[in-house]
């Protein structure tokens, strides 16, 4: 990390964390979301791995100039939306051949991603800029918690009622979060490249 101010070393060895434990969610809740039929659980598996090339990008972004950090959130916005494609075509198959989710499982998964996304999101508030990978990494951290709490919800209505169709709901939910997230920070990759060409 030569050559990087204090504040950059410090992003970097945050961006380094969240990326860990977003790696880490990515093979437990694939897992878990395999073993346990689940399309909302594969689902978010899919978002936290998608999210943890994004942390990489943005890792790799640290301390770069305004055009090669614009790049990298361009790219983590593209992925996002892939993600999100990729998730309503599961979705779809699962609708169209049938499943068989596990309520009690999504819940467990569901706590315990949601407890490591709160504290990526601490970690990322913790770093003072105005960076847009930054602003997309705390994106990223937001829409999972909120994904967490979908899937929460979708395993107590699976237990309760017997049936797929909560799961496979929160799975589109997901990937519609995905969408929203992707969008705004290709939006504010633009945003932030006008703003400099206004300044030139």
């Amino acid at each position: 990390m030569s050559g990087l101010d204090q504040r950059d070393r410090e992003q970097k060895r945050i961006l380094l964390a969240v990326l860990i434990l977003n790696a880490l969610l990515f093979i437990g809740l694939g897992i878990g979301g395999w073993l346990a039929d689940s399309s909302a659980l594969l689902a978010n598996a899919l978002d936290n791995a998608s999210d943890s090339v994004v942390y990489l990008i943005s890792f790799l972004a640290v301390g770069k100039p305004g055009r090669w950090k614009r790049g990298a959130a361009r790219t983590s916005g593209v992925i996002l939306l892939i993600f999100a494609a990729g998730v309503l075509l599961d979705v779809a198959r699962r609708w169209w051949l049938g499943a068989e989710p596990l309520g009690w499982t999504m819940m467990a998964l569901a706590l315990v991603a949601a407890v490591v996304n709160l504290i990526c999101l601490v970690l990322l508030r913790r770093i003072s800029s105005e960076d847009v990978n930054i602003e997309a990494a705390e994106t990223f951290s937001l829409n999972d918690f909120a994904s967490n709490g979908g899937i929460l919800v979708a395993g107590g209505l699976v237990m309760a009622l017997g049936q797929a169709w909560p799961d496979l709901i929160v799975g589109a939910i997901v990937a519609g979060i995905a969408v929203k997230g992707g969008l705004e920070i290709l939006r504010s990759a633009k945003a932030d490249s006008d703003e400099e060409k206004g300044r030139a």
